[in-house]
């Protein structure tokens, strides 16, 4: 993940869940990325990077996102996610 010298990257590692549930994103600190959409486990899988506050994604069959993490809340696409409380 790259960083600047000026803002140094968001902590985006964990578990970001929509409200409802049915959509988990998994950003692990290896750079890769795992989301479950309801019952289907890794219904998109892939590499992330992130500057600063924002993330690209390139899933495994080459399809890009964009996300950007504002006031603690991840905003992927049309999504809203928030992190997952840690047990």
């Amino acid at each position: 993940m790259s960083t600047t010298a000026d803002q140094p990257n968001a902590d985006v590692v964990g578990t970001w869940v929509t409200a409802d549930g049915h959509i988990r994103q998994e950003l692990r600190a290896d750079g890769r990325y795992d989301e479950a959409r309801g019952a289907r486990r890794s219904a998109y899988t892939g590499r992330y990077t992130v500057t600063g506050n924002h993330l690209d994604y390139v899933d495994d069959t080459g399809f890009t996102a964009t996300g950007d993490l504002r006031d603690g809340v991840l905003h992927h696409e049309h999504l809203v996610l928030h992190r997952e409380e840690r047990a």
